[in-house]
């Protein structure tokens, strides 16, 4: 485990396994790199695996602005950097799949492909007009509003610890954090969580993508953005927002077939 200092932040990170392949696991909004215990010693005995605390969350240190899915991309491009990582594949949940999808916008040379698990982007109809009013209430009273939020990430075959694991990490995020990651994500003109910004984001994204939805619907609407063949959409209905952790085993075996195929 190391903690790399970026200059304005302080990152939490673990680096583990070895092989020609480096995966960079980012974890989503109100979490940390906890959330890929499951998943960090299968993939370790075939890949190096780097994953990290993002800016304001789990052990990194919390600056008091900043806190944005874009500077938390800048972020783990400087710190690839600093640990040698000229290319990598990168896997992001929720807000993670934002911000894995501005890294490949924006350092395409550094990511060679990625994975996104139910990622925080691409809302509309009644989702996203909800939002603005989430954000308001969000400003009188963060955690609540993240708290009360967080109840639509669960189906009914969620387990009661995951869900106890996410309420405690969520309270244990800095307010300031939780709001200012929120509002990134899905408010202002060039918010990614919104169509049609969406659109035009991701089809800047021109490496091979691998996306899991809850929503077939989500998945089919993302397919249809991808610009490799090499790209797939997997929807698994009746599972939850965090999906990886519900369903680890099957989630490894997509992931890693796919990442075999493209090598």
């Amino acid at each position: 485990m190391a903690f790399t200092d970026l200059g304005d932040v302080r990152l939490f990170h673990t680096d583990d396994g070895s092989g020609d392949t480096t995966l960079l696991l980012v974890h989503g909004l109100g979490s940390d790199s906890h959330e890929w215990v499951h998943h960090i010693p299968s993939l370790a005995r075939q890949y190096r695996v780097i994953a990290v605390d993002v800016r304001g969350h789990g052990h990194s240190s919390a600056p008091e602005s900043g806190n944005t899915p874009p500077q938390m991309a800048d972020d783990l491009a400087l710190l690839c950097a600093a640990l040698g990582v000229e290319s990598c594949v990168a896997i992001g949940h929720s807000m993670g799949g934002q911000i894995v999808s501005h890294l490949a916008v924006e350092y395409p040379s550094l990511i060679k492909a990625l994975v996104t698990v139910d990622p925080g982007y691409g809302f509309a109809g009644a989702r996203a007009r909800n939002l603005p009013a989430i954000i308001e209430r969000m400003r009188e009273d963060t955690l609540a509003v993240c708290l009360r939020n967080d109840e639509w990430t669960y189906s009914a075959a969620t387990p009661e610890w995951l869900r106890e694991w996410h309420r405690r990490r969520i309270i244990a995020t800095p307010p300031h954090v939780l709001l200012q990651a929120f509002e990134a994500m899905f408010d202002g003109p060039d918010a990614l969580g919104l169509r049609p910004n969406t659109e035009e984001y991701l089809s800047r994204r021109t490496c091979p993508v691998l996306t899991f939805w809850f929503d077939p619907v989500q998945a089919a609407w993302e397919a249809s953005l991808f610009k490799d063949p090499h790209s797939k959409a997997v929807a698994w209905e009746g599972s939850g927002h965090r999906l990886h952790e519900e369903r680890p085993g099957e989630f490894l075996a997509v992931v890693t077939n796919w990442l075999r195929r493209l090598s």
